[in-house]
Order: structure tokens, then C-alpha cells, then sequence
């Protein structure tokens, strides 16, 4: 298809819905991709023994690599058309997928997730512009809906699926789940992906700018990732800080030569565009860091298999996933700062609610307030897409559509290596705390390790081991409560960053007002 068949599509709703169809499946298997391991992190963290700090760059890595090539995707499609970047993509992220499926280390199967996530990163803002050529403007906010429409049911049947395929074939298997769909887009793809308007030449590709970038992206998430085993102030974490200030200062200088052709510094011009972007980091931030949790939460906590833990999310998602077309309505009709704050409330509603859960909360309870959350996700994600690249002009779309993806992309992996550090420094502190508690003035210690004597006495169990065993079970509990209160900490902490996203969107109330 040439560039005249975007008019085309644009007005006839049968082709309209087959490119919408290949694009969607497309970006269904990049966001599966990116939360589908999450369902399998214990089982990782038991087969190589390793703890959530290596194990959750199964998931960091792959949304940081989609950070560092989303950069690259506005040259890429000026050098080689639309179509044949859309098939290189979804080829890639099914060779990473391979990579990662029969690799026999973990460190060869994070590799896998990087070339995973180079793929998705260059995919997604195409899909985004893809659908925004493809609607008439007074529907883009419908398109923003499909688009998000995606995010929702790949971020619902990720962990459900994984979960299952986890308990009945391995963790391993989750990695080929996603390659049907992608090979099904990949044919689609080839008849109904048509070419953008050309828009002059693409130049040389800036390695230079692109290496800074990759730089400074590698650098935050090793401290991020590591930080808490080194040491914050370590000489390795400052270094790493200093290489990374180094490589974001250079990439920004990078840009603004005559070959700098990776970003376009002049939209940061446009407040209102920036204001967009602190809303879609901090709420990437949120989202993915609970998406990230959940499963691992109802597995370590509430014993849940990973079949059961994967199907919290998947109501909830479902239900918000068939609203997003609704809710894109609403982003074509209403202010985009009503629509934010709504959302982001209900959020952070659900969010409260479910740091009061524990091993004694029921799995509908859990599931519920999850299902609150998702609603309201789905009213803020369409909005946030449609009104970031309606504050550009048509000519820095393209451009637009990548940095939102990278500064979503970014609070994303952002998020989920600061939950984990949450998650270690509570659960530590906690344990620490309840250990100190447990000594021979400790009435309910007593009556606990009494009972243990009585039961193991009744079994008929020696004498001489009744102390051990006692003892072991006093530090499982002592563990196990730990884990519950770092992980409602944890769950406080995506609360206090989905708030924190209502800054900006008060900054955008301001200026709407001011130009009236």
C-alpha cells in the first residue's frame, strides 16, 4: 500500500478496520511481551537463585531497551518506509523471543528480552501514528482508545496465560506465546500497512546520539537494579551516576547539531506537550509497577499458583479494555485534565484499597479493586495519547508519538526497579523489626513456640527436635509478615506515584484557563 491509501483507509471503514486489525495484533504482542514474564519471577528467582533485584530485569530490560529504540523510529521509517520497518520489527521481537525461550542462562535470557524490546520500542509509536493518519481528526480520540484498547487486554491475558502455560508446560514457554499473533501481523501486515507520506530524506543515522542515549538508559537501570546490593554511595553507583548525567547532558547537546536527527529538541518548546509528558511518566510509573507486583504478591504472600495469581488482573483488564473505545469518546469531547484527574483518582482509590491486603484477603476482593483500577487507566491512556499529539503541529507527529511512548516506556521500567528497591528496603526493615520483637518477654512468642511443642509432641516427634522445628516456624512467620508489610508499602508507594501525576494535570487546568 502506498501513501494515497491512508486517504483511502481513512474513508473507507472496511480497510480502515483491516489496518487497524494488523496494527492492533502487532502491538498486542509487544505489550503482552513486556508483563507476561511477570506471572513467572518466582519460579525464575527459585530456578537460578537469584532475588527480585536480578530477576526483574527479565522485565526493566525489555521496557528499558523499547526506551533507547523508540529514538530510533523516526529514522528508521524515513530510511526505509513504514511496512518493511513494521515487518523488521515483529521478525526481530519473534528472534528475541526465541533467544530467550532456549536460552540456558539467565543472563543469555535477558539478552533475549533486549532484542524483544528493540522491536516493541520501534513499533509502538508507529501503530500509534498508524492509527492517528488512519482516523479523521474529529475520531482520533477513538483511535487513542483502540490503541489503548490493546495495552489493556495484552496487560489482562499477559499473566493469565503465562500463568498457565508456567504451571502446566514451565516458565520458559511463556516466551513462545506471543509468536502466533506476531507472525498473523506479520502477514496482514505485508497487504494492509500503508506507507507515510515522505517527508524529505532521512540522513545519516546519529550513532552518536543513539549510543548517549543508550548510555545513559543503561546507567539508570544498573543503579536502579543495583544499587541497594553495592550501596547507594558506592564508588560503582558514583560513577555509573556521573557517566549517566554525562550521557543524558551529551545526548541533549548531541541533538542540537545539524546531524542530530534522533529527537527533535524544538517540541520540548511546547509546554503544553511537556506537561503531557510528567503526566505519562508518573502514571507509567504506577501502572507497570503494580502490574509488576500483583502476580509476584499473590504468589509469595498468599500462596497462590501462578495459573491463579496470573487471572487477578484479567477481569479487571477485559472489562477496561472493551471501555477504551468509550472512554476515547471522551477525550474527543471533554478537557483532557478532567478526564486525568478522574482517572487517576479512581486509581489511586484502588490502589489504597488494596495496600490493606494480606494472605487473609480473598481473591475477588483483590481482583475487584484491581478492576477499579483498570477503569481508571482506561479513561487516562486515551486521553493522555490524543491530547500529547494534538498539541503538535501534523509535521512533528511521528516525533510526538515516539517521545510519549519513551517517557511512558521510561517511568515504566522506572517504576517497576524503585518498586523492587521499596519492596527490599520495607521487607528488610520490617523483618529486622519483628525479629527484635521476638524474645522470652514476647507473651504471644511463647504461646506461639508452646503450641508448636504441644502439636510436634502430640506427632510423637523427639524431644531434642522440637526446638529447631519451633523455631523454624517462628522465623517463617516472622518472614511471611515481613513480605505482606513490604509489599503494602509497596503498593502505597504506586498510590503516592499515580498522585504525584496530578501535578502536571493541574498545570494543564492552569493553561487551559489561561487561554480563556
Amino acid at each position: 500500500m502506498n501513501s494515497s491509501d491512508i486517504l483511502t483507509a481513512r474513508n473507507n471503514p472496511v480497510k480502515r478496520r483491516l489496518v487497524v486489525t494488523a496494527a492492533l495484533l502487532a502491538f498486542f504482542c509487544m505489550v503482552f511481551a513486556s508483563s507476561m514474564i511477570n506471572v513467572a519471577i518466582p519460579n525464575v528467582m527459585g530456578t537460578f537463585g537469584v532475588g527480585q533485584d536480578k530477576a526483574q530485569f527479565l522485565t526493566s530490560a525489555f521496557l528499558a531497551t523499547t526506551v533507547a529504540s523508540l529514538l530510533a523510529n523516526t529514522w528508521l521509517i524515513a530510511r526505509f518506509g513504514r511496512p518493511i520497518t513494521f515487518h523488521a520489527c515483529i521478525i526481530i521481537f519473534v528472534v528475541g523471543s526465541l533467544i530467550s525461550t532456549f536460552s540456558p542462562s539467565l543472563d543469555m535470557i535477558i539478552f533475549g528480552r533486549v532484542v524483544q524490546g528493540f522491536g516493541a520500542g520501534v513499533i509502538q509509536p508507529l501503530i500509534m501514528v498508524l492509527l492517528f493518519d488512519v482516523f479523521p481528526a474529529e475520531k482520533r480520540g477513538i483511535a487513542m482508545g483502540f490503541f489503548s484498547m490493546g495495552v489493556g487486554f495484552a496487560l489482562g491475558l499477559a499473566p493469565a496465560l503465562g500463568g498457565i502455560v508456567v504451571d502446566v508446560l514451565g516458565w520458559r514457554y511463556v516466551f513462545l506465546i506471543p509468536i502466533p499473533v506476531a507472525l498473523l501481523s506479520l502477514v496482514l501486515g505485508v497487504f494492509y500497512i500503508p506507507e507515510r507520506e515522505r517527508r524529505g530524506p532521512a540522513g545519516k543515522f546519529d550513532y552518536l546520539g543513539y549510543a548517549l542515549m543508550c548510555g545513559f538508559v543503561f546507567c539508570l537501570m544498573t543503579i536502579l537494579g543495583n544499587g541497594q546490593r553495592w550501596g547507594w554511595v558506592s564508588n560503582d553507583i558514583t560513577i555509573l551516576g556521573t557517566l549517566m548525567v554525562i550521557s543524558l547532558i551529551g545526548f541533549v547537546f548531541s541533538q542540537r547539531r545539524s546531524e542530530g536527527n534522533l529527537m527533535d529538541l524544538s517540541v520540548f518548546r511546547n509546554f503544553r506537550f511537556c506537561t503531557i509528558l510528567c503526566v505519562s511518566f508518573f502514571y507509567g510509573m504506577a501502572s507497570f509497577a503494580q502490574n509488576y507486583a500483583f502476580p509476584i504478591f499473590s504468589q509469595i504472600v498468599q500462596g497462590y499458583t501462578p495459573t491463579l495469581a496470573g487471572s487477578l488482573l484479567l477481569p479487571g483488564a477485559v472489562i477496561a479494555a472493551l471501555l477504551l473505545p468509550f472512554t476515547g469518546r471522551l477525550a474527543d469531547r471533554f478537557p483532557p485534565h478532567f478526564i486525568i484527574f478522574a482517572g487517576q483518582f479512581i486509581f489511586i482509590a484502588s490502589a489504597l484499597a488494596l495496600a490493606d491486603a494480606d494472605v487473609n484477603t480473598v481473591f475477588w476482593v483483590i481482583s475487584f479493586y484491581l478492576l477499579i483500577g483498570r477503569l481508571g487507566i482506561a479513561l487516562t491512556s486515551p486521553c493522555v495519547n490524543s491530547a500529547a499529539l494534538e498539541a503538535l503541529p501534523p509535521e512533528r507527529i511521528n516525533t510526538g508519538a515516539g517521545i510519549v511512548n519513551l517517557f511512558l516506556m521510561l517511568g515504566g521500567s522506572t517504576g517497576i526497579s524503585a518498586l523492587v528497591i521499596v519492596l527490599e528496603q520495607r521487607i528488610q526493615i520490617h523483618g529486622e523489626a519483628l525479629a527484635a520483637t521476638q524474645n522470652a518477654s514476647n507473651n504471644a512468642t511463647r504461646a506461639l513456640l508452646g503450641e508448636v511443642h504441644r502439636m510436634l509432641g502430640a506427632e510423637g516427634i523427639p524431644v531434642a527436635a522440637h526446638d529447631p522445628i519451633a523455631l523454624k516456624y517462628l522465623g517463617d512467620m516472622v518472614e511471611a509478615q515481613a513480605n505482606t508489610l513490604g509489599f503494602q508499602d509497596g503498593f502505597l508507594w504506586t498510590a503516592l506515584a499515580a498522585f504525584i501525576s496530578l501535578v502536571p494535570a493541574i498545570v494543564l487546568m492552569m493553561q487551559r484557563q489561561k487561554r480563556k
